[in-house]
């Protein structure tokens, strides 16, 4: 790899770790970068690559909202044990789904999301602690953990976008608190998948050790950012992130035909 590509490859590292901290959806950036930069490598060890340095990131993110805020642990802790299961068992299976085969599902769901946050202007804003019983801390542990787990091992983009819109609509968090629960399910799902990719040989690790350490610092910035400037703050970047997931897999599915 030259030199330029590598520098940028870096560069994209450390925006989406900052990306991933405050909302989600690094992988959007990272991924494209990492095969435009090595576009030799079978996406399996793309993949496998891009959470290597996911890991650290989020990771990162995660102690640094534990230090400054309160986290939901029984809703967070639950779901990233399941996430690290099941995001392993998507990760195993990642190279039996075509990429044709979700792109239509997951631009229905974005766009879906896009127009829930939209037409719901408090959405996340304030938390909603009426909204958290026992019935939907359990499905909220079941979709991050099961359901979002699986579509982070198969796929990828997008996973710490859900799982801040499952915290917000079932259990009331404020964007603040419910990308601090991203954070610890995410880097449960960063976790399972690794073992899969790293146990199959789908892994440049050197490459993979130094995004981690731009990932890393674009995460302290983010988590950083979005404590100090709130929820309202989040939910902007939430829709910039959701409309260029849109765009990004509109324009993968208009040019695969």
């Amino acid at each position: 790899m030259d030199p330029l590509s590598l520098s940028t490859l870096l560069a994209a590292a450390a925006v989406a770790g900052w990306v991933d901290a405050v909302v989600g959806g690094g992988g959007l950036l990272l991924l494209p970068a990492l095969l435009v930069a090595a576009p030799g490598v079978p996406v399996a060890t793309a993949l496998g690559t891009n959470k290597l340095a996911a890991i650290f990131g989020t990771s990162t993110a995660a102690l640094t909202y534990a230090r400054r805020t309160k986290l939901d642990w029984a809703v967070a802790g639950p779901a990233a044990g399941l996430a690290v299961l099941t995001a392993g068992l998507g990760a195993a299976l990642a190279g039996l789904v075509p990429a044709g085969a979700y792109r239509p599902v997951v631009l229905v769901v974005l766009v879906s999301v896009a127009v829930f946050v939209l037409t719901r202007p408090r959405l996340g804003t304030v938390a909603q602690p009426a909204r958290r019983t026992r019935a939907r801390i359990a499905v909220a542990v079941a979709v991050a953990g099961l359901g979002v787990a699986l579509y982070d091992g198969l796929i990828g983009p997008g996973t710490g976008t859900f799982l801040v819109l499952a915290f917000t609509a079932l259990v009331g968090a404020d964007f603040v608190h419910a990308s601090a629960m991203a954070k610890v399910v995410n880097a449960g799902t960063n976790l399972g998948a690794l073992v899969v990719f790293a146990a199959t040989g789908h892994v440049w690790w050197l490459l993979g050790a130094a995004m981690a350490v731009c990932n890393v610092a674009g995460a302290a910035l983010g988590a950083r950012m979005a404590l100090r400037r709130g929820s309202g703050f989040v939910r902007v970047v939430l829709l910039v992130v959701v409309l260029a997931l849109v765009a990004k897999l509109g324009y993968d599915q208009w040019s695969a035909r």
